[in-house]
């Protein structure tokens, strides 16, 4: 299904008006024990200077006009490109009407810190309401982390002293390096990693980990929902399926990545019209998907089969 024709069908259910549209009531959720209240999309941030500072300032306009509390960035994104987009977009009032996160993607306590004193430069802040580790993929990155002047002192010291609200880590590349982060220390509160309709079949975060970051009461962040678009592309599945099943699954909020405002639009207005898929229909697209393209061809930022050549993309963002 094209993303227009989703769209027409989609506003059926809003009367199909702009106004429709912005009234509707955004879902909300809590983030785990971090407790904000977030909205049930939040929107990706490697997008927003991908096509140019103006368009990343319109979509981000557009979306706290549709409810959107949430927004998404990383240092690594664009070197600090996404960053500047919010600090252009975001007024001072409009600042305190949202919530920022962002990422830090070095793993040395010093390189996290300057990494967090350019973000709060380049978004105009004085804080974020959450900090993030960045795309830990190896487990060799997580005994930097974890050890001697590695980059969890630079997140907790940032909470300490304010300048970050809230602390959690990210990744995509294989679920056991996330449990290690998670058993590692009780401080996170929030992780994020993939959510989609493959992601079962293979290295499943959905199965092998999500349950347990719920145990912990973690905040629980999806991504990934169309696979930085080699789902659709790969043909396994449409825009429609990836989101509702994402937003069936036991996540508190998905980052979804736009390019433009109508993309903006359309996904916003899937998530005000989401209905969660019942145990049968989670079982029979997971039926119809495993009979498809799954694995590291289709999720390219996982950990390859043996004698796949490991490519990991350089952005958690995702065109849902």
């Amino acid at each position: 299904m094209q993303r227009r024709t989703f769209l027409r069908a989609t506003s059926a259910a809003l009367g199909a008006s702009a106004g429709a549209l912005a009234d509707a009531p955004m879902p909300m959720s809590t983030l785990g024990k971090s407790g904000l209240k977030v909205s049930k999309f939040c929107l990706g941030g490697f997008h927003m200077a991908k096509l140019g500072h103006d368009t990343g300032i319109k979509i981000i306009h557009r979306a706290i006009d549709l409810g959107v509390n949430f927004f998404d960035s990383a240092a690594k994104y664009h070197d600090g490109g996404s960053d500047e987009v919010y600090g252009k977009a975001l007024t001072p009032s409009m600042r305190q009407k949202v919530l920022l996160m962002s990422k830090a993607h070095l793993r040395t306590k010093d390189e996290a810190m300057k990494q967090l004193e350019m973000t709060l430069k380049r978004m105009k802040t004085d804080y974020l309401d959450l900090w993030q580790c960045h795309e830990v993929a190896k487990h060799e990155e997580v005994d930097k982390i974890f050890g001697p002047g590695g980059s969890l002192e630079a997140f907790v010291l940032a909470k300490k002293q304010g300048k970050v609200r809230h602390i959690g880590f990210t990744g995509h590349h294989d679920y056991t390096v996330h449990q290690r982060l998670l058993d590692g220390f009780d401080g996170w509160e929030t992780v994020q990693h993939p959510v989609n309709l493959i992601d079962p079949h293979y290295l499943s975060f959905i199965n092998n980990f999500l349950p347990n970051v719920g145990k912990k009461g973690l905040g629980r962040i999806g991504m990934k929902s169309n696979a930085i678009g080699q789902i659709t592309q790969q043909n396994v599945a449409t825009i429609q399926d990836c989101l509702r099943f994402a937003w069936s699954q036991d996540i508190d909020t998905l980052v979804s990545g736009v390019e433009t405002v109508e993309q903006l639009e359309q996904n916003v207005l899937a998530c005000k019209t989401h209905k969660k898929m019942t145990k049968q229909e989670i079982s029979s697209m997971l039926g119809r998907t495993r009979k498809g393209k799954f694995g590291s061809s289709v999720e390219k930022y996982k950990k390859p089969e043996a004698g796949a050549r490991d490519f990991r993309p350089h952005h958690d963002g995702d065109l849902a």
